[in-house]
C-alpha cells in the first residue's frame, strides 16, 4: 500500500514537471496558476490531506502584497497554493531534492543560500521587482521549520522588499490538525528528516486536515521591516494560540 502511494506522488511529480516544460510557455499567468492550483490539491488528495481555508481577513486581500507565513512543512507550499499560488522563495537545499527540487524550480521558485548577505540583497532587490510586475510572492520568515506548538523567530530582511514595493504584508497561519482538532504530528519535517521519510510517515498517518487561515494584511507605508516582521509574527502567535518562548 505503502509502495503503491510512493508510486502516485513519483507519478504526480512527472506529470507537474511535463507541465511546467511543456505547458507553462505557452499559456498564461492565470492558466499557469489555475493548474498549479489543481496540481496541488491533487497531490494533497494524494498524500490524504484535506485543506480547509479560513478567512480571518476581516476585509478583501489585496490585489498585491507579500505573503508570509509560519512553516511547518514541504506540505506548506501546496497547502498555500490550492488558495493564492504564489513565487516562493525558499532555502536553496531544497533545490537539491530529486524530482520536487527541479519541479518547484520550473514552477518559478526563488531560491536562497542561507547565511550569505550579498545573496539575500539579491533576492531582495528582485522581490521588488517581481511585485512590481504583479506577481504574488511569499516566503516563511522563520528561515527553516519549527515542529507545531512553536513558532522560530521571524527575520526582517525580506520585509523590506514590501516596504519599498509599497504593498502590504498579508500573513498566513498553516497548522494541520487531526479528526479532533489537535495537532497533527505526522506533519512536522524537522531536524535531520528527509523529504522520503518526511513523506512515508505522511503516507503512513490517519487523514490530517491542513487550516489556512488568512489573517489581516499589514500596513507597510512609512514602517520599518522589524516592526513590520515583529507585528506578523505577533498575529501567527496569536492565531495559534501559542506563547512565545
Amino acid at each position: 500500500m505503502l509502495f503503491w502511494s510512493f508510486f502516485r506522488v513519483f507519478l504526480h511529480l512527472l506529470s507537474g514537471l511535463a507541465t511546467c516544460i511543456v505547458v507553462f510557455p505557452f499559456v498564461s499567468a492565470e492558466q499557469q496558476q489555475q493548474r498549479v492550483r489543481r496540481w496541488s490539491a491533487q497531490l494533497l488528495a494524494i498524500c490524504t490531506v484535506d485543506v480547509r481555508f479560513i478567512d480571518s481577513s476581516q476585509g478583501a486581500i489585496a490585489e498585491r502584497a507579500l505573503i508570509v507565513s509560519n512553516h511547518v512543512s514541504w506540505l506548506d507550499i501546496f497547502v498555500i497554493n490550492t488558495v493564492h499560488p504564489c513565487h516562493f522563495v525558499a532555502k536553496s537545499d531544497i533545490r537539491q531534492w530529486p524530482l520536487i527540487g527541479f519541479l518547484c524550480e520550473k514552477a518559478g521558485t526563488i531560491f536562497l543560500a542561507r547565511g550569505k548577505q550579498r545573496e539575500v540583497r539579491r533576492i531582495y532587490e528582485g522581490l521588488v521587482h517581481q511585485i512590481a510586475d504583479g506577481k504574488r510572492i511569499a516566503f516563511f520568515p522563520e528561515g527553516t521549520t519549527a515542529a507545531q506548538g512553536k513558532l522560530l523567530p521571524f527575520h526582517a530582511n525580506l520585509f523590506e522588499a514590501a516596504i519599498e514595493a509599497k504593498v502590504p504584508v498579508q500573513p498566513f497561519v498553516v497548522r494541520y490538525v487531526d479528526s479532533h482538532g489537535a495537532f497533527h504530528p505526522a506533519a512536522d519535517f524537522i531536524g535531520d528528516m528527509t523529504f522520503a521519510e518526511s513523506m512515508a510517515i505522511i503516507l503512513k498517518a490517519p487523514r490530517m486536515t491542513a487550516e489556512l487561515i488568512r489573517l489581516p494584511a499589514i500596513a507597510t507605508e512609512g514602517a520599518h521591516r522589524r516592526e513590520v516582521a515583529q507585528q506578523a509574527r505577533a498575529a501567527v502567535l496569536q492565531e495559534l494560540g501559542i506563547s512565545d518562548h
